[in-house]
């Protein structure tokens, strides 16, 4: 099957490009598609003719990355798994009338299998580590520090807030606070839709590490359904400053730092 393989490579490679090139839409060209599997189909055939030890390792390599790129440009899962197994329909119309080449084609038909196993596994793993990045990505871009004042630092909150963006929130406020030498710290909960048990201790954890600092904090955004909901769960912020809206936030902080903002004469 090697040998065959090896002096019909055009004809194959060209049906298989054909193939793969049909079942995705126009994404790329046939001339692209046609250099990607012709690399792949000499280290089949090298595998095939057990003539490099190298080889096998060669073309799973090939193929992780073959599968990693057509994760990162968008294609589906049938589409890039496609792109092996094709292979077998381009082979099985060149040996279909050699009958001695159909038990060597069986094979080759279940080495594909598993190469085409393969590439959806790391296709799979692929698409784990994209969407893992770009929710760290959005946890970074929904966690802003922004300064209100010389000396006051806020982090304004939209959304949900669990254990693993609360860990971001006070990694962040607390590097800036050393960053800039802030004496004063607002938590804005707004944007925080519920408010349960977890989130009170999420808070209260950021408000004390800011303590331990040297600043001060101060939560805002309790609206009245909110704090409703903080007392029937009876839980205490004891003498962590609420105030129900970020401005009130800021008019405290400036009383703390011994300032004013007064309308111009």
């Amino acid at each position: 099957m090697a040998d065959y393989l090896r002096d019909h490579h055009d004809k194959i490679v060209g049906r298989w490009s054909e193939l793969v090139l049909a079942q995705v839409r126009g994404r790329t060209s046939l001339d692209e598609v046609r250099r990607e599997l012709a690399d792949l189909y000499s280290l089949i055939v090298r595998v095939l003719s057990d003539a490099d030890d190298h080889a096998a390792g060669e073309l799973r390599a090939a193929l992780d990355e073959l599968s990693r790129s057509r994760a990162r440009d968008g294609y589906t899962p049938r589409e890039t798994a496609i792109g092996m197994l094709a292979l077998k329909e381009a082979v099985y119309e060149f040996v279909a009338d050699t009958a001695e080449l159909v038990p060597e084609f069986l094979v080759l038909s279940r080495m594909i299998d598993d190469l085409g196993l393969r590439t959806f596994e790391a296709y799979s793993a692929a698409r784990e580590q994209i969407i893992s990045d770009q929710s760290t990505s959005m946890l970074e871009l929904s966690t802003p520090v922004v300064r209100l004042w010389e000396g006051i630092i806020a982090v304004p909150l939209v959304g949900t807030l669990d254990s693993a963006r609360a860990q971001l929130v006070m990694e962040k406020l607390l590097d800036e606070l050393v960053a800039t030498s802030a004496d004063h710290a607002v938590i804005d909960i707004t944007g925080v839709p519920t408010v349960d048990t977890e989130v009170a201790q999420h808070l209260l954890k950021t408000a004390a590490a800011v303590r331990l600092l040297g600043a001060e904090c101060t939560i805002s955004g309790i609206r009245p359904q909110v704090a409703q909901t903080i007392v029937s769960l009876g839980i205490e912020f004891g003498d962590i400053a609420t105030k129900a809206n970020l401005a009130d936030a800021l008019a405290l902080a400036l009383r703390q730092a011994g300032m004013k903002v007064v309308p111009v004469a």
